[in-house]
């Protein structure tokens, strides 16, 4: 299995949603912020060994005010028997100096 780099996000309004049934995919959370405006990434981090959800992701907009909006809509509410939390995502990826992406735990 090849590993791809990651997509450009500079530019994007992150929401992090947490706890999302393990069973959710990306065109699962595409169904459920598309409404709020256009999506320039979905990603739902996965364990490297069972390929299984790690229980939430990321959703990233292209404006600000469509993350915001989608949030405020989409937080307390439940999928799946679960009561998901949507927040701006605090974080970018990390970057080494070279410009590359690091991996945690290496």
């Amino acid at each position: 299995m090849s590993r791809r780099a990651p997509p450009p996000i500079e530019g994007l309004y992150s929401l992090k949603v947490d706890n999302i049934s393990y069973n959710t995919t990306q065109a699962d959370l595409r169904r459920m912020f598309d409404k709020y405006g256009e999506i320039g990434d979905i990603h739902i981090p996965r364990d490297k060994y069972t390929r299984q959800s790690k229980g939430f992701g990321f959703v990233r907009f292209y404006s600000r005010r469509d993350a915001e909006y989608a949030m405020d809509r989409t937080d307390g509410r439940w999928v799946e028997g679960r009561e998901i939390r949507v927040a701006m995502a605090r974080y970018e990826r990390p970057i080494d100096e070279r410009g590359s992406y690091t991996r945690r735990g290496r």
